[in-house]
């Protein structure tokens, strides 16, 4: 369910390990530092991951299904992304020799004892096909996959088509055909190795660039084995495929052979074939138009503080005709109510504080990875493996709870601006709202996932050890930082507050909350919304996502745009000479979240498969998820912005 930021290796990054964490995590390294040589005939492991399907979202292991055993199953030890992600790699009984053919050989079974499906297994294995499963396997890390040709010119002859060549991750179990049901039971393995430059008198050694299946079904009748395990695959389009019923028992043979070629691609750039990016400039128009969306709220900023603003404040500073300019605009006449303290400052404040968390979250995630760069800028040089399966959530999940402090720090410091007392209440608030919404939604989710014994459920010692972590890392760290917040000087407002509130005027139709939220979240969320559905893609999909220069560059647009049409917002707001503005400012800075909500509607009715129960609960479940972080931390983006703005307006203004 989660894309494919990855990377390879279980470590973790050092910066962690001084911290005293003992959970395994991901390796990171730059293409070229780390690679595995390997010499003739030496054996290239094949590792099986999962199985997966965008029309479930439910992934299940390898050996959920009746496939061929090795004598010993060997699980390898995951971090916490990769059991959040329902990864469980595990050896297989494919036998491959570095640059060695092989025809074709019968994985198990004998040449006159084919594999026997029960009629439960045959029932399982048909179901699994009719959802449009996919197996994925990895040999030297390197996840394999299905060329595909495609023709881009169809008008012309067919001597003139040019091919475009794309890769399907993983390989289909099977497929159907007039109702009747295939297994994909023989599987040809293309692996493509690069030579390196040794010295004459030293052996070669090789590296695996490339990794391709052709998945065939082949019945039965049609394969020939002998007594050596070896096989005999029918010739030109003879054979039949092997069809699995259902309702009987089924018998079959598991057959592989593996083929080796040179290539010129060398180890570093060996996920380019994975990772390319045929549709860079759709991504450009989409930054583009971001940037205009940009400059075309700069102008109305722009018009606002330059004309209107400085307008206003030299005629407020005046000191004759006071009463005559005091009916020009009506923010000056709220002064004495602007810095009131709202409703339930307890909960606003705890909001932000883990609105804060999330973006110091994405702001310091790269020094968690790397000591040095920031991953970000490592990511836009393109020198982001992304073969570590897991670690973007590991990361992500530990970066979150170390980020408590600067959370509880910034829910202190506002919490006793708004004229808090209860700073241990305000604290455990902070700590427990937004995270114990996540945890309450995951582990009803979770509850699903077990029901249908998929990999993707988080086994309950995980579950354990990530309250522990909450309980035992994050909480203590928000009390830490909400100490030192709260007892920090508050921020210094440039206005008192009257005691008595000021009435407020009746209100245009056009300052309804909800029309603020569809007016302030249209411009950020057409900022964005190209990325978007590449990042939906690559979660629900199973597709890789890689473009991370373009996401830093959309990230950044996206907090200008909220930050922009935040103040202008609250511009409008004091205008209309209403003073309520911390609350409305908070849900209107996120209303792109409102059109993220909107977005994914229309993808899962548009673009997904998606009918059975289970798999709807799980997607519109990830999506509140999804929406509730991308809303606080929009939210606080312009919450903040428009606090800052609120005091630099009031503080020029000469208050009798």
């Amino acid at each position: 369910m989660v894309s494919y930021f990855y990377t390879s290796e279980n470590w973790l990054p050092w910066s962690l390990l001084l911290l005293s964490l003992t959970c395994e995590s991901s390796a990171f390294y730059v293409p070229g530092v780390a690679p595995i040589n390997f010499h003739q005939n030496d054996p290239v492991e094949i590792k099986a991951v999962k199985l997966t399907s965008s029309r479930t979202q439910l992934p299940y292991e390898y050996y959920s299904l009746p496939f061929c055993q090795p004598s010993k199953i060997t699980y390898k030890a995951e971090n916490l992304g990769e059991v959040l992600r329902g990864d469980r790699i595990v050896n297989t009984p494919f036998q491959v020799l570095m640059n060695s053919e092989k025809k074709c050989e019968v994985l198990c079974g004998q040449s006159n004892k084919p594999v026997t499906l029960t009629v439960e297994q045959s029932r399982l294995v048909a179901e699994r096909i009719t959802e449009d499963y996919y197996v994925h396997l990895i040999a030297d890390n390197l996840p394999v996959a299905t060329r595909l040709e495609l023709y881009s010119n169809r008008d012309s002859d067919d001597k003139k088509k040019e091919k475009d060549v794309q890769f399907e991750h993983g390989y289909r179990l099977g497929f159907m055909d007039v109702n009747k049901i295939y297994l994909h039971n023989h599987l040809s393995f293309i692996l493509y190795y690069h030579r390196e430059d040794m010295e004459e008198d030293q052996e070669h050694t090789y590296r695996v660039v490339r990794f391709e299946v052709i998945p065939q079904s082949i019945r039965l009748e049609d394969l020939k084995a002998d007594e050596k395990s070896s096989c005999t695959l029918p010739e030109g389009t003879n054979s039949s495929p092997q069809e699995i019923d259902p309702t009987k028992e089924n018998q079959l043979y598991f057959t592989y052979s593996v083929h080796w070629e040179e290539s010129d691609i060398k180890w570093a750039s060996r996920w380019d074939t994975y990772l390319t990016m045929s549709d860079v400039q759709i991504h450009w128009f989409s930054i583009i138009n971001s940037v205009v969306v940009v400059f075309f709220l700069s102008g109305i900023l722009s018009m606002i503080i330059i004309r209107t603003l400085r307008k206003d404040i030299a005629n407020y500073n005046k000191e004759d005709d006071i009463e005559d300019t005091m009916e020009e605009s009506g923010w000056k006449l709220v002064h004495g109510d602007v810095f009131r303290p709202p409703q339930y400052p307890m909960i606003l404040s705890s909001l932000l504080g883990s609105g804060i968390q999330l973006f110091c979250m994405i702001l310091i995630w790269g020094w968690v990875w790397v000591a040095w760069p920031p991953l970000l800028f490592v990511a836009m040089l393109g020198m982001l493996s992304p073969s570590s399966r897991g670690a973007l959530m590991t990361t992500a999940c530990f970066l979150f709870m170390f980020m408590g402090v600067f959370g509880g720090f910034s829910a202190g410091r506002l919490y006793r601006t708004l004229k808090g007392h209860r700073w241990k209440k305000g604290a455990f608030c902070t700590a427990t709202l937004y995270p114990g919404v996540v945890f309450g939604i995951c582990f009803v989710l979770n509850c699903f996932i077990w029901g249908k014994h998929s990999s993707g459920a988080v086994p309950f010692p995980t579950m354990v050890a990530l309250l522990c972590m909450w309980f035992g890392i994050s909480l203590p760290l928000v009390y830490l930082g909400y100490y030192f917040g709260f007892r920090k000087q508050p921020y210094d407002n440039p206005v008192r507050t009257n005691q008595i509130p000021r009435q407020i005027p009746e209100q245009r139709w056009y300052m309804n909350r909800f029309v603020g939220i569809l007016m302030a979240g249209i411009l950020p969320f057409g900022a964005m919304f190209i990325e978007l559905f590449f990042i939906f893609s690559a979660i629900w999909e199973n597709q890789f996502y890689y473009l991370f220069g373009f996401l830093f560059l959309v990230f950044i647009i996206l907090v200008v745009s909220c930050s922009q049409i935040s103040i202008v917002m609250v511009y409008f707001q004091l205008c209309a000479e209403d003073y309520r503005w911390w609350w409305r400012n908070f849900l209107v800075s996120g209303g792109s979240a409102f059109y993220v909500l909107v977005y994914a509607i229309f993808y899962f009715v548009n673009k997904l498969d998606i009918v059975e129960f289970i798999p709807s609960l799980l997607y519109f479940g990830y999506t509140a998820l999804m929406v509730l972080s991308f809303w606080l931390l929009t939210g606080t983006i312009g919450f903040y912005a428009a606090y800052m703005f609120v005091r630099k307006i009031y503080a020029a203004v000469k208050i009798d």
